[in-house]
This record gives structure tokens, sequence and C-alpha cells, in this order.
């Protein structure tokens, strides 16, 4: 089941790639889509607290759920 997160901070390419791989470090597998127009990102494969530390770790404001 996908969750979609409200992330702020993210501007171009290099932060979805950013954000993308912090999530999928702390939860391989998972599959991730940024939608930088929308500051957000659709997470299949990680619990909210997953989330929440990998866009914190990377340096970003997590929001919580959209």
């Amino acid at each position: 089941m996908s969750t979609t997160y409200r992330v702020t901070g993210m501007s171009c390419g290099g932060c979805s790639k950013s954000v993308t791989a912090a999530i999928q470090e702390i939860a391989p597998g998972a599959k991730v889509e940024v939608d930088l127009g929308d500051k957000a990102v659709t997470v299949d494969g990680a619990d909210e607290a997953q989330v929440r530390q990998a866009v914190d770790s990377a340096g970003f404001g997590f929001e919580g759920r959209v």
C-alpha cells in the first residue's frame, strides 16, 4: 500500500534523488515517487517512521501524510 507525504525543501532533481536514496537506504526495495510540484513523496514499502527518519536525515522537512 502506498502513502503520500508532504516534504518541504525539495526544489530540483538532485533533491528528488537525495530523498529517494535516503528512503531506500532505510527501507531497501521501497518504491518511491517524488512530485516536486506538489512537494510530495509517495512511498510503497516503508512505514511513516522510516520515511520521516529518511527525510530528516536527508535534510528536508517532513510534514506528514497528504
